[in-house]
C-alpha cells in the first residue's frame, strides 16, 4: 500500500500525524489502565516507559497499515 496524503477539511495531511494521534490515544488509555492497576509502580522509570509503549503502538500501526 502506498501512502497519500490525508484531506482534513481542506488541508492536506501526512498520514503519519494521523497514526502519531491515534497512537498517543491509545497510550493514553494503556497508561491510564497501567496507573490504575498500579503496573506503573513496579516499572524503572513511569515516563519512559510510557514513552516505548508510545513507540511500540506507533510502529504497530505503520505496519498494520503499510501491509
Amino acid at each position: 500500500m502506498r501512502f497519500a496524503e490525508i484531506d482534513l477539511l481542506g488541508v492536506y495531511v501526512a498520514p503519519i500525524s494521523v497514526l502519531m494521534v491515534v497512537a498517543w490515544i491509545a497510550t493514553l488509555g494503556l497508561s491510564r489502565v497501567a496507573a490504575r492497576f498500579g503496573l506503573l509502580r513496579h516499572v524503572w522509570h513511569p515516563a519512559l516507559f510510557v514513552f516505548d509503549l508510545y513507540i511500540i503502538l506507533l510502529s504497530s500501526l505503520v505496519f498494520l497499515v503499510a501491509r
